[in-house]
Order: structure tokens, then sequence, then C-alpha cells
């Protein structure tokens, strides 16, 4: 039998930080999107930490990051965001490409019948041959942060109960009891006990960085859905939209060895082609609802659908794109588009969604998948180290001095 959710045929139709953790008992710890799997571990400059995407407050240009993990770019690859545009959410008609590569020491960025060639590496950034965007290459500060220690130990609690035998409903949701959800939540909240730390603080990739003419952008309608791709001689190598799906939402229970197959596939894939991950995707989404010990409140999710409960979810978010609404006046809430037309909330109409970088994307995230809110979960750093701009180009922070980094250097 075909399950079919509500809003399934207008996704179909349009059909699609930096540090999250990979939801498994024994795997290791992971950011937003950062090396996830073997071809991005052995080449980091291949590897797309976090996305940002959302409107100047003019209504004049889309705003683009991308950071990549590796701290510079490679001659071999090209970076590319992909901005897919519709009259109205879930449905797009219109494709914008952005594609940059870095032949040698200079970068080389086409969209859309225009072009820019030169050295970007200037705050300032370059201007393109007819003037519908400017693009800055360098290495940044990154603005996403995230309590890595604390999220392990909540998960190694949630896992332990799991051990000891907490039972799941025919969804997937255990049934945590009061003692072992407080346990969950206060864990995230702390560092090994004490005051939360932010993993990322200091670290510093190789960030994209391109402000580009909405008309161009927007062809299709003033609903745009944003993901990118780092493709090499062999194909697409990494892709991403919101953040931590990739890596929180893929075989978080299983060997190390699934878990990097699976994703390997999910990079390879593109939001169109991503229906074979809802399964998978579902299947986590019932552990998330489960932490605030209450099952069935999560985001959209169908309390009367018994085991597709998370359907709907789980569509959503295999559907990797970061949703803007242009003609919005503000930009403030991770999820605004979404949740303003498929869970009724009438005060997101006029936000913009997307991704800023100043969003605390982490908190709002987790929170829709446990408590179905913006609130509920709390990871205990609230702040980037850097003051980063939603309106100043190139956006992100300076670094402070030489690069540090927990992951591997390229």
């Amino acid at each position: 039998m075909t399950r079919t959710p509500k809003f399934r045929p207008a996704l179909t139709a349009g059909l699609a930080g930096a540090a999250a953790l990979l939801l498994a008992a024994a795997g290791p710890a992971q950011a937003s999107d950062h090396l996830d799997t073997p071809s991005v571990i052995a080449d980091p400059r291949a590897d797309i930490g976090d996305i940002f995407a959302w409107t100047s407050p003019d209504h004049r240009r889309l705003n683009l990051v991308m950071a990549i993990v590796g701290h510079g770019f490679s001659k071999d690859l090209a970076y590319v965001f992909h901005v897919d545009s519709g009259a109205r959410f879930g449905r797009t008609t219109a494709t914008t490409t952005i594609a940059c590569r870095f032949p040698g020491a200079e970068i080389r960025c086409e969209a859309a019948g225009d072009d820019v060639q030169g050295d970007a590496g200037r705050p300032e950034g370059l201007v393109s041959r007819r003037q519908h965007f400017r693009v800055f290459a360098g290495l940044r500060d990154d603005p996403f942060f995230n309590n890595v220690k604390g999220t392990r130990e909540a998960y190694d609690f949630a896992a332990a109960a799991l051990k000891a035998g907490a039972p799941r409903d025919e969804a997937g949701c255990p049934a945590f009891d009061r003692a072992t959800s407080a346990g969950i939540l206060d864990r995230w909240r702390h560092t090994r006990g004490g005051p939360a730390q932010n993993l990322l603080a200091g670290w510093t990739p190789a960030a994209l960085v391109v402000s580009i003419d909405l008309p161009v952008v927007s062809r299709g309608g003033k609903r745009l859905a944003v993901w990118a791709e780092t493709v090499g001689p062999k194909g697409r190598i990494d892709r991403m939209g919101r953040p931590l799906t990739g890596n929180a939402l893929l075989a978080t229970l299983e060997p190390e060895a699934v878990s990097d197959t699976l994703k390997e596939a999910y990079n390879h894939a593109t939001p169109a082609t991503s229906d074979a991950f809802i399964p998978e995707i579902e299947k986590t989404l019932g552990l998330y609802d489960a932490f605030d010990g209450e099952c069935g409140n999560a985001m959209i999710a169908d309390r009367s659908a018994g085991a597709s409960r998370y359907l709907d979810l789980a569509i959503l978010l295999a559907d990797d794109r970061l949703w803007i609404d242009s003609a919005a006046a503000r930009c403030s809430t991770l999820f605004a588009v979404e949740l303003a037309a498929l869970a009724g909330r009438r005060d997101l109409t006029g936000d913009c969604g997307g991704r800023t970088p100043s969003y605390d994307a982490v908190d709002v995230y987790r929170s829709l998948l446990v408590t179905g809110r913006l609130t509920g979960v709390d990871d205990g750093v609230d702040r980037d180290d850097h003051v980063h701009s939603d309106t100043v180009f190139p956006f992100l922070a300076a670094p402070d001095g030489a690069a540090s980094s927990p992951f591997k250097a390229p």
C-alpha cells in the first residue's frame, strides 16, 4: 500500500553547522555536515560544512554562504549553489545555478549569463561583469556554534535507556520515563557536567560568499529553495541544504560501515532523488520525538497515522533544501516558511526563513523534532564567539590569526 501524506504531491513536484552529532550510541561526534563520509574525510576541501541563505533587508539580493571544512578550495572541484524558485512552498518551476571554480590563484564564477574572474579574497569581494552578483572566497570564522560534547552525552544517556529496555511504539518512538527525559535534556545543556562549551570556537573554514540580485534567482516565483554541492571529475561528492539533516538523521543506530554507505549515497543524490532515504529518516525521527518524554508532538507529526506518524516530516527533511520567502520583510526564524505553510503558524508569515549567520539553528532544529516548538531543547550555547553580520558583505567575521580546528586539516 502506498503511503501518501497530505502535502506529498506539491513537495514531490518541487523535489528536496557547524556541529551536530550522529545519533548513534557508539558513533563519532560530527558537525553540521562536517566529515560525514569517507570521501570528504579524504579531501575536506570537498566537504560542505554549512549553508546559509537569506534575503537582504532592502529585498534586492539573495545572500549565500557555503562554508568548506578544508581551509581552502580545490582546483579540481566545482562549488555550486542551486536556487530553485516557485510561486508557493513545495513547488518550484525554475532553477538558477551559481557555479564557482578555482583553476589557479583566482576564482571563476558563472550565474545566469553573468560571470566574474579574479582575486575574490578581499573583504569587498568581486563584482560580476554584468553587476548581478558579488563574490568573496577566503578564510572566515565559522558562525555555526554547538555544544557537541554535551549533545553526545545526552545521546549516550538515551542509548543507555534503550539498551535497558525502553519500549518503542508502532512509529518507533521510545517510551522514556520522566527521569530519563530530564536526564537527556540536562546533559544537552552542559559539557561534562559544567557550563556548555562551543566545540567550534575559533574554527576557520574556507567560505564562498555570494550576494546576487533577486530577479536573477526568482524567475519561477518568490519562494526560493536553496541547496549546494561540490562536484569533482567523477560527479557529486557532497551536498547540503538545511543544517544537521544529512549527518544527524541517517543510519544513526547502525554500524559505521552501514552509516558510511548510506551517507555516501545521500550525498550523491539530489533533492529530487532522495525519496529512498525517507524510511531511514522516519526511524530516526521517532527517537528524537521521545527525548522530551512525549511521543507524537514533533513538528507536523500526525498522531492519527499510526506507524506513518513521521512520514510528512521525513519527506520534508529528505527534500533537503533551505526554503526562503523572498517577499518577506524580515529574516528571523529557521523553518519559518515550512511552519507557515504546513503547521498553521500565521505569526511566521512575512518571515523569510532561510538561515542567517545569527540563527541559533541547532536549538531550533532539534526543538522542532523533539517538542514541535521553536524552543524546548537548549544545548547551552546561545551565540558564536565572533559577531557576524546579516547585512554587511561578506557577512562572516574575519578569523583571529592562524586557523585552528577540532577536525582533521586537509
